[in-house]
């Protein structure tokens, strides 16, 4: 093991304009690193989380602190694994509407309604940052006293036998990758956002991911976080069989509340982890966060907010299997729960959160299971406590070049439907409608206004 690896690393960094805080906060994680860390969290040092306040039970917010706030998405991702190469909320999400699209009509309705300045602001990276801003240009009454984004940083990836930053003379720009979304806390200080937002009069951020339409700025829940004075509070929600192999929370045996992603289970946990019934609550990436708290918090621990550190172990090239192995040393942003003393959970109703990590939930998004309302909420339709389960044939629906000519009407209705498996190369047709639980097999054309039960 070269102890020169560090080093070798933090050189590339600064060649490639990485910031300070940003450096920094990779070397802590290196050192952990090569001090064998692995990040994980086994079963025997938690506990279950039982009750938590929920979003039903506050009482109404007050409309005055909207204009203390900013809604900040993250906006970084690409949709790679829908085998997208632009930004994945500028694909169509309802209506003829991107995501983004919607994302600026929930943010300017809040401050139509409130009369509010509430800043809409990006973390971008920089696969995504321009095709994202020209798209917001077609918005110019989005624009704000700030930014309209920032950049998230990237860090080396470390060969993994060597622990030196990776050379691919193939394609450079595989030597880096993005540290994980938990790099939110030190982008907002290494781009100036965070001086910015804070010298503007803001206080507090609503964070979520750009894909999930549900995550809309609610009063109740601000004027709650501000009214207790918290530093750092988690939306979470019931978890369902869809949630199995996503994060959720937990009670160290010590106490304190933490996150704990499925790269930090051991493989001897993962039943637990998919117990839904045990670990009841999801984390739906909506926090909220005090930014006079992060700022505080950042400089008492020298720039480094030190969230759980994440080994993900891929291969340089992520399609080649045969690449040299590496290391990605990442966090999740969620896991600041466990970081800041007081840190809270919010049970909220599933109705705010709607991800949209595959085609199946694209699919589900785009039909009559969900609703786009006038103030731009995107909800599930009265009808429906949880969305439907869809289960499409990945070898000819996994990937939006794909699936997109397989439904070239539209989706089918799914507002009465519980479960829709597809096996095999199937073309829907127009206003085709599934009810209960069904399963299609191809190859197959369903015809026009065909009813599957």
């Amino acid at each position: 093991m070269s102890p020169d690896g560090l080093q070798a690393s933090i050189e590339k960094m600064r060649a490639a304009g990485v910031g300070d805080a940003a450096i920094d906060t990779f070397a802590h994680y290196y050192e952990q690193l090569r001090e064998g860390a692995s990040g994980m969290l086994p079963e025997s040092d938690i506990e279950p989380v039982e009750d938590l306040p929920a979003l039903d039970e506050l009482p109404e917010g007050d409309p005055a602190i909207v204009d203390t706030a900013v809604v900040l998405k993250l906006n970084g991702g690409l949709g790679t694994s829908m085998g997208m190469t632009k930004a994945k909320s500028l694909i169509e999400a309802k209506e003829g509407q991107t995501f983004l699209d919607i994302v600026v009509g929930q943010v300017l309705a809040l401050r139509e309604r409130f009369g509010a300045r509430l800043p809409l602001v990006l973390m971008n990276s920089f696969a995504t940052r321009d095709d994202s801003l020209e798209a917001l240009h077609r918005h110019p009454e989005i624009e704000s006293d700030v930014p309209l984004d920032f950049l998230q940083n990237k860090v080396p990836k470390i060969d993994a036998e060597t622990l030196q930053p990776v050379s691919w003379e193939a394609d450079p720009s595989l030597e880096w990758a993005p540290p994980g979304h938990g790099d939110l806390y030190t982008a907002l200080v290494t781009s100036g956002m965070l001086d910015a937002l804070l010298e503007h009069g803001y206080r507090y951020a609503f964070v979520s991911n750009s894909d999930n339409l549900g995550a809309v700025l609610d009063p109740r829940i601000l004027s709650w976080f501000a009214g207790e004075e918290l530093p750092f509070a988690m939306e979470v929600a019931g978890r369902t069989e869809a949630d199995r192999k996503g994060g959720h929370i937990a009670r160290l045996k010590e106490g304190g509340l933490v996150l704990r992603e499925t790269a930090q289970t051991p493989e001897e946990d993962l039943a637990s982890l998919q117990d839904v019934g045990r670990h009841r609550y999801v984390n739906t990436n909506n926090l909220w966060v005090g930014l006079e708290a992060l700022r505080d918090t950042l400089q008492a621990r020298d720039g480094v907010l030190g969230l759980p550190i994440i080994v993900n172990r891929k291969t340089v090239d992520p399609s080649d299997p045969d690449s040299t192995p590496v290391v990605q040393l990442e966090t999740a942003m969620g896991a600041a729960i466990g970081v800041f003393d007081g840190a809270r959970a919010l049970h909220v109703p599933r109705r705010r959160f709607a991800p949209v990590k595959t085609t199946n939930d694209l699919l589900a998004l785009r039909s009559d299971a969900y609703v786009l309302r006038d103030d731009h909420r995107v909800e599930l339709a009265p009808s429906r406590e949880d969305p439907p389960v869809i289960d499409l044939d990945s070898a000819y629906y996994k990937l939006v070049g794909d699936f997109e000519p397989r439904f070239p009407a539209g989706p089918p209705s799914l507002v009465e439907c519980e479960r829709l498996t597809v096996e095999g190369d199937v073309t829907f047709g127009r206003d085709v409608v599934v009810r209960g639980t069904v399963t299609v097999q191809g190859p197959a054309r369903i015809e026009d206004g065909a009813e599957l039960t």
